[in-house]
């Protein structure tokens, strides 16, 4: 990334405006509306400039795949996130063991795939008189790399955390399969969206209102789009190759 801070808002300011173009052109593809869809700008291994810089052009939501990353650029943006100009996902893995330091800065957590994950959110959030949204993970690919509860068990996992109390299921998340064949990466988030219709039209209360489905990243986020993503994660395409962490 270029190292003075006018650069890199520029640059970072056309890539944002680039990648909204890509989701506006397949949300209008597909017949949607393209404000449904919105941009998550995945940070991972980014400094904190480069998350202000997000910010300064105009993006919403930015996503931590890291907690010791979350909590090491927490101070850099807190004045971002007190002002509501920016909300933080945690997107990646996260252990029980790590909670207490998720919950003091990140608004949702994306990548809730098991109970256990969800019970250690619930009781610390009901201990803080806090709410945090989550989203059920959901390994779409049956890909041995990614995390995430099989197609089968999401709807099963997503009633048992939506039953807790200081969590609020919002919807599901999954990463599309890696594959170069468009047919095979589309239809893993068609699956998603199954999960999602299933789990929505149940009819329980405490899910009818999961309608999120996060998916699509630089990649493949038109083949997201198409088959219905609300939120789409983008690294790359936005900040470029990832600096070493």
């Amino acid at each position: 990334m270029p190292s003075s801070s006018p650069d890199l808002l520029t640059l970072v300011t056309e890539n944002v405006r680039a990648v909204r173009a890509r989701i506006d052109g397949a949300a209008r593809g597909a017949g949607r509306d393209p404000s449904d869809v919105r941009l998550l700008v995945a940070t991972k291994t980014q400094p904190p400039e480069a998350v202000r810089a997000v910010v300064a052009a105009g993006v919403e939501l930015v996503g931590e795949n890291r907690v010791q990353e979350l909590v090491a650029k927490a101070p850099a943006i807190a004045d971002l996130v007190a002002a509501g100009d920016v909300a933080v996902h945690m997107i990646g893995n996260l252990q029980r063991n790590k909670v207490n330091q998720v919950l003091a800065t990140a608004s949702a957590v994306q990548s809730v795939d098991s109970l256990a994950i969800a019970e250690a959110l619930s009781s610390r959030c009901v201990r803080d008189t806090l709410t945090i949204d989550v989203m059920v993970q959901v390994n779409v690919s049956g890909e041995a790399s990614k995390s995430g509860v099989e197609p089968d068990d999401a709807p099963g996992l997503a009633r048992e955390v939506a039953a807790l109390p200081g969590v609020r299921l919002t919807g599901f998340m999954t990463i599309g399969a890696r594959s170069r064949d468009d047919d095979e990466v589309r239809a893993g988030f068609a699956r998603l969206r199954e999960v999602r219709d299933v789990v929505v039209r149940a009819g329980d209360p405490r899910t009818r209102d999961a309608r999120e489905l996060s998916m699509g990243m630089s990649g493949d986020l038109e083949l997201a789009v198409a088959e219905g993503a609300t939120i789409v994660r983008v690294g790359t395409a936005v900040l470029g190759s990832r600096p070493a962490p």
